[in-house]
């Protein structure tokens, strides 16, 4: 049976990164998910609402929340691990305390919406190892990642704060991309940069900065022989493989690593090919640089 969870894509899954959207509906059957999408939310604000008004981004978000336990599903869940950041700092401040969680309500009540506290908010990443289980994973993939060299980029928001994020010995949740791709029959590769920013929060304020800092990090993974990078955060993607052909022109050196979105690895896995998977939408064309005839499949060159 289909387990139902409110789908929070968030703004760049449906924006600038389209492909990650469109992903996430086609493996979300394959994983036994139902998504319930949220599609009137806002955005979260990635962090950048709240430094200038923060009751303005709670609001925002309890908005989400709220429209999100409206509907049947289990609980809710995004496919930005920055959103998951943003939010999670949110609802720590309105679950704290009864009274700032009514005042911010009584901006919901005109249209019928309530925030009630304790709302569980997953990213797919999460979702993937402590709801559907990796052992129920590893049975799913039909077309295990053999030969790719995987290197995982967690960024910023889904790693830290370690306490507010609830990572601890018996919930690693900064080890948990590691763990999928091994599920997924993959090779992890070990670099300088897994969970380090990728420089994108900086790109409009210091360009040369941001671009170093992703330059570095898809260097550090191609001197580790990775394939190519697997991240949960659309905006690291943005800096990662849209801004990479600048991003190598800034570190002086050939870059042209892919890296794919998490639904897009999973979906690999799970027998979808490329073109299902919009990777003919990356700057740095996965099929064009990985030799998909020795891994995972031998037709994805013709994607």
């Amino acid at each position: 049976m289909a387990r139902r969870v409110a789908y929070w894509p968030g703004c760049v899954s449906r924006g600038f990164t389209p492909e990650l959207h469109g992903a996430m509906a086609a493996v979300a059957p394959l994983l036994d998910l139902e998504l319930i999408e949220l599609d009137r939310a806002s955005c979260c604000g990635a962090g950048v609402i709240a430094e200038h008004n923060q009751e303005l981004a709670d609001t925002l978000n309890a908005r989400t929340f709220a429209l999100a336990q409206q509907t049947d599903g289990e609980l809710m869940m995004n496919i930005c691990s920055t959103c998951q950041g943003a939010q999670t700092e949110c609802q720590e401040r309105l679950d704290a305390r009864a009274d700032y969680r009514e005042h911010i309500n009584a901006h919901l009540a005109p249209d019928g919406l309530r925030y009630e506290k304790g709302l569980t908010n997953k990213n797919l990443l999460w979702l993937l190892v402590e709801e559907i289980g990796l052992d129920t994973v590893r049975a799913k993939v039909t077309r295990p990642l053999s030969n790719l060299r995987v290197g995982p980029f967690y960024g910023c928001y889904i790693v830290r704060p370690r306490e507010r994020l609830d990572i601890d010995p018996e919930r690693p949740r900064d080890r948990y991309l590691d763990m999928l791709i091994d599920a997924l029959g993959g090779t992890v590769v070990a670099y300088a940069g897994s969970h380090k920013c990728c420089g994108f929060p900086i790109i409009t304020m210091n360009q040369e900065a941001s671009l170093k800092q992703a330059g570095r990090h898809v260097g550090d993974a191609i001197d580790a022989d990775a394939d190519c990078l697997v991240t949960p955060c659309p905006l690291c993607h943005l800096n990662l493989d849209f801004q990479q052909p600048a991003a190598a022109a800034t570190v002086g050196r050939d870059l042209g690593l892919p890296v794919l979105h998490l639904p897009q690895l999973v979906g690999l896995a799970l027998g979808l090919e490329p073109k299902e998977l919009g990777m003919g939408r990356h700057v740095v064309r996965p099929t064009r640089v990985i030799d998909w005839s020795t891994a995972v499949v031998g037709q994805a060159a013709a994607a």
